[in-house]
């Protein structure tokens, strides 16, 4: 079974409530008749609906499944907008203010998260990723524990014996543009976390760079050695080395010859790129020319889960994340 199979699988054995909040784009309807058909998850959309309605019947989609909120008729407004001033009022927020934010739907739906009415958002078809984020770090605020909200990917290459059988998590690789060595460490020790509850195998923390174990030496490469060090002493038990160039964390052979004392050099599962740059680059670089699956970004270290769409997305690639975002609402009731 395929990794978005087994995620679609796994959400289904205990649904969860999404939301989706950009009705505007028929990719997001579709996406919700499809998640209806194959009970991957309760859906709630957030818009008109008598227009949600009329794109479905026009498009031959059951959405029916699916529950629809108007914001401008929704019974709990009032308590939104008086839960948001709450939540808000250090910053400045009014009662003013509030009500004009909460007929945005992206603030909405994650104010239906944040009041328990929903589990997970899934956003960004048709926003850019610093508006789907900013309501969701200021109303839901990180998890406990984690000092960071980063990104992932879940990278499948087909016909590969690299990673946990061409499986693998890239981090960061979508939001953190050039972190420091305290956030690097995070990064890692949530991407291996976040690669145990989706993939459910041992991370394995590869933490590149363009030298292996001082084969060079500048404040890049010295980023990465003390982020490694830092991320060693965070998280004893976590299965981390480094610094690596890439082939040295994948490939036994030249694991071995350019890190011979490492336990772990040719054997990650998780690669840790040093910023912003590399990883937006090596994730597409393996999208196109392996011809991966690429899963994300996705986001960690959000109190609930909330993730991005490319604005590229297909309708099915929307399924993916839900089923993605599902299962990490199960994650995180564990």
């Amino acid at each position: 079974m395929g990794f978005l199979e087994n995620m679609i699988e796994k959400a289904k054995a205990d649904r969860k409530i999404i939301v989706l909040p950009e009705t505007t784009d028929l990719r997001i309807i579709k996406a919700a008749a499809d998640v209806n058909e194959k009970n991957i998850a309760d859906i709630i959309l957030i818009g008109d609906g008598q227009q949600i309605t009329a794109d479905a019947k026009a498009n031959g989609l059951d959405i029916s499944k699916s529950r629809i909120i108007e914001i401008n008729k929704f019974e709990k407004f009032n308590e939104f907008v008086d839960k948001l001033v709450e939540l808000r009022k250090h910053k400045g927020m009014t009662e003013e203010m509030a009500i004009e934010l909460m007929k945005n739907p992206l603030v909405f739906g994650i104010m239906l998260v944040k009041m328990k009415m929903a589990d997970g958002m899934v956003a960004g078809a048709i926003n850019s990723t610093a508006n789907t984020l900013r309501p969701a770090l200021q109303i839901l605020k990180t998890a406990p524990g984690t000092k960071l909200v980063s990104s992932f990917f879940i990278m499948v290459v087909p016909d590969c014996e690299y990673g946990d059988k061409g499986t693998f998590a890239f981090g960061d690789c979508g939001l953190i543009e050039n972190p420091d060595t305290e956030q690097l460490a995070e990064i890692a020790i949530s991407t291996a976390a976040s690669f145990k509850s989706l993939v459910g195998t041992e991370p394995v923390v590869g933490m590149l760079s363009y030298s292996t174990y001082g084969s060079a030496q500048s404040e890049l490469t010295d980023k990465v050695v003390t982020a490694t060090k830092l991320a060693k002493e965070k998280a004893p038990s976590l299965a981390i080395d480094g610094e690596f160039q890439l082939d040295a964390a994948i490939v036994e052979s030249v694991g071995k010859s350019k890190a011979p004392g490492s336990k772990y050099a040719g054997k990650a599962n998780v690669l840790i790129f040093p910023d912003l740059n590399a990883g937006n680059i090596g994730y597409k670089l393996t999208q196109r020319l392996a011809k991966a699956e690429a899963y994300g970004p996705l986001l960690q270290g959000i109190a609930s889960p909330v993730n991005d769409l490319s604005r590229g997305c297909s309708a099915e690639d929307i399924t993916g994340v839900v089923a993605i975002t599902a299962v990490q609402a199960q994650n995180l009731g564990k």
